[in-house]
Order: C-alpha cells, then sequence, then structure tokens
C-alpha cells in the first residue's frame, strides 16, 4: 500500500499552530507517512528560532515545504499572541494553497492547524470557518463537521457531528429543518461505514430543548417535529439503532462513562448527533480536549484538525500540547488509508 500523502497547514501564525505541528512532527513514527507543511518559510523558520531553546521541534530544514509567499508588509504585521489582519492573510493563503493542490491530486488529505476566524475577517476573508471555505472551494454544499476521539483510558471512540456549526443560537431552532437533519444524518450512517467499517449501530440523537421539551411544556420542536422526523428515519435505516430524542443533558452520561472507564458496561452509542455547536463542542471538550479531532465528512478528500483554537495567550511559550495534532495526522492516514482502499 502506497504512503498517504498529507499536507499540514500552519494555521494562524501568531497562534500555536506552527509549535503543536514542529512538536508532532518530532515523532519518528510519522517518518512512515508522507508529509508535506504549507507555511510562510520566513515566518516558520523565526518561530522554529524562538522556541527550540525551549522544546524539541522538528527542524524546518528537515521537512518537506511548500514555501507561501507574503508581502514583506505582511510578514512584518504577524505578532504572536495577537492575531491580526497580517496572520489572517497568512492563514488564509496556506489553506487556499493547499485546498487548491489538494484537488489537483497531489495530496490525499489536508491537516489543519488552527486559524482565528475574526483574522480572517480582519484580512477580508468573511467565512465562519475552515470548514465553510473547504468545502466552498470543492464545490459540495453536502457536508458536515464531526469530532473524533479515541479514550487513553478505555480505548472508546467517541464520534460527534453537529447538524449546525458556526451560526448564532438565536437562528438555531429556525436553521434547524427534516431536510438538514435528514442529510447530516445520511452523512453521519456514511461516515460510519465508509470511514469507520460499520454496517449498523446505534445512534444517539439529542432532542433541542431542555429535557427534550417535556412533551411541549419546554419547547415545541419536538413535538411540532423532530419526533416525527426521527420515526420516519428509523423506516429508512433499520439497520441502525437510532436513540432518541434524548434530553441534551443526560444524553452525554453514557458517553462519559465509556470514555473515562467510570462504569462497568456503559452501553454508550457508536455516534452522536448534537443538534448545535455548544451542544455537541462542550461534553466532547470536556472528555477529549487534548485527544479530539474536528474532520470534515463529505469532501472530495480528508480532512483532520485539532479539535482546540489558536491558544493566542500561551503562543511562543513552548507549553502547548501537541497530542491533538498527533491525533489529526494519524486519523487522517487512517481514513486515507480506507478511502484508498475502497476506491
Amino acid at each position: 500500500m502506497s504512503k498517504p500523502r498529507l499536507v499540514i497547514t500552519l494555521g494562524d501564525p501568531d497562534g500555536i499552530g506552527t509549535e503543536v505541528v514542529l512538536k508532532a512532527l518530532v515523532d519518528r513514527s510519522l517518518d512512515r507517512y508522507d508529509l508535506t507543511v504549507v507555511a510562510n518559510l520566513q515566518l516558520l523558520t523565526a518561530s522554529y528560532q524562538q522556541l527550540s531553546s525551549k522544546v524539541e521541534l522538528a527542524n524546518p530544514q528537515a521537512l518537506n515545504i511548500i514555501d507561501v509567499p507574503l508581502d514583506r508588509s505582511i510578514i512584518n504585521g504577524v505578532k504572536i499572541g495577537q492575531g491580526n489582519a497580517a496572520s489572517g492573510v497568512a492563514s488564509f493563503a496556506y489553506l487556499d494553497l493547499a485546498i487548491d493542490r489538494t484537488l489537483a491530486g497531489e495530496f490525499d488529505a489536508i491537516v489543519t492547524a488552527p486559524i482565528a476566524k475574526s483574522a480572517w475577517l480582519a484580512a477580508g476573508h468573511v467565512y465562519p470557518g475552515q470548514t465553510e471555505l473547504l468545502a466552498l472551494k470543492a464545490k459540495i454544499d453536502r457536508f458536515g463537521m464531526m469530532f473524533v476521539g479515541v479514550s487513553p483510558h478505555t480505548g472508546w471512540t467517541l464520534r460527534t457531528l453537529l447538524a449546525t456549526t458556526h451560526i448564532p443560537l438565536v437562528e438555531v431552532a429556525q436553521a434547524l429543518t427534516p431536510a438538514l437533519l435528514s442529510l447530516k444524518l445520511e452523512l453521519l450512517i456514511e461516515c460510519l461505514r465508509d470511514n469507520f467499517g460499520l454496517q449498523s449501530g446505534a445512534i444517539a440523537i439529542a432532542g433541542l430543548n431542555p429535557h427534550s421539551g417535556e412533551g411541549g411544556q419546554l419547547g415545541r420542536e419536538e413535538v411540532d417535529w423532530l419526533d416525527r422526523w426521527l420515526e420516519t428515519q428509523r423506516e429508512i435505516y433499520p439497520q441502525y439503532q437510532l436513540l432518541g430524542l434524548l434530553p441534551p443533558d443526560t444524553m452525554w452520561v453514557k458517553p462519559g462513562q465509556a470514555w473515562f472507564g467510570t462504569h462497568p458496561q456503559p452501553q454508550a452509542a457508536d455516534a452522536y448527533l448534537a443538534l448545535y455547536h455548544d451542544q455537541g463542542l462542550i461534553p466532547v471538550k470536556l472528555m477529549a480536549f487534548d485527544r479530539a479531532i474536528n474532520t470534515t465528512i463529505g469532501l472530495p478528500f480528508i480532512r483532520t484538525s485539532p479539535d482546540h483554537g489558536t491558544a493566542f495567550d500561551i503562543a511562543g511559550l513552548g507549553i502547548a500540547d501537541p497530542r491533538s495534532m498527533l491525533a489529526a495526522i494519524d486519523l487522517a492516514v487512517e481514513l486515507a488509508q480506507r478511502r484508498s482502499i475502497k476506491g
């Protein structure tokens, strides 16, 4: 089997992206992969020189680098720990190039370090996040944001898909429709089947309102349409056990038990469908902050990313944890290999 070809973008140069990537690439187990880093070589070298006296880092001279040219004003405008228009220009350029080269067939997967949405906006790039840019350039409207983590305590795998992502909370109820949820569930089942080899299994689906609405007393979305929608999906996917609509708070008890090993038989589901961003990501990050991976499903290529942000407050200090980046690289390889075998 040929090596999967991965391209890694450094994210916002004002944040911890460079640090976690160079820390991760010290791991000799990654030598068996075909890895390329997209960066501005001058910025990358400067970060390496600043940090290498504090921590062990991969030397950029030993890496495959695609050097992204940037104007002198942009390079001079990058200020570690700040996040500004200059860092937004750089991080957007890294991802933009990586997507183009991947769509051209040069790479099988993209691993992205974190960006700052505010820096993109300051640079004139109006996107809610990297996921939306990936989907736009890949010319797809059928995609999803999924988080995957393997417990270091038990080996159990947490898989969580978000039905809605980067929108204000006040807009969630209006954004949720039977068509949208059907699309997201279809994507989730395809992912379980094609990426994880699960031809059947249990999928837990959250309600929208506290206690899933308590029969309409705490919100009517469940009784007005969500319950009926779920019944139709059970008929479409009889091979999967669709659990729900579960109260959004207690839905996370069993996965927590499975993650931390606090119950001998936690009976956790194979995947979880959360209806909005924080409903899914608060429990995911509570359990798996340094282990979880963000993967965009539905793309014509693999994309993974650490589940943390730019962490401007600790940038340049040498204390950023690279484990989520390592996990993102490993998952990208695993998924690319599965896709290659299937193809």
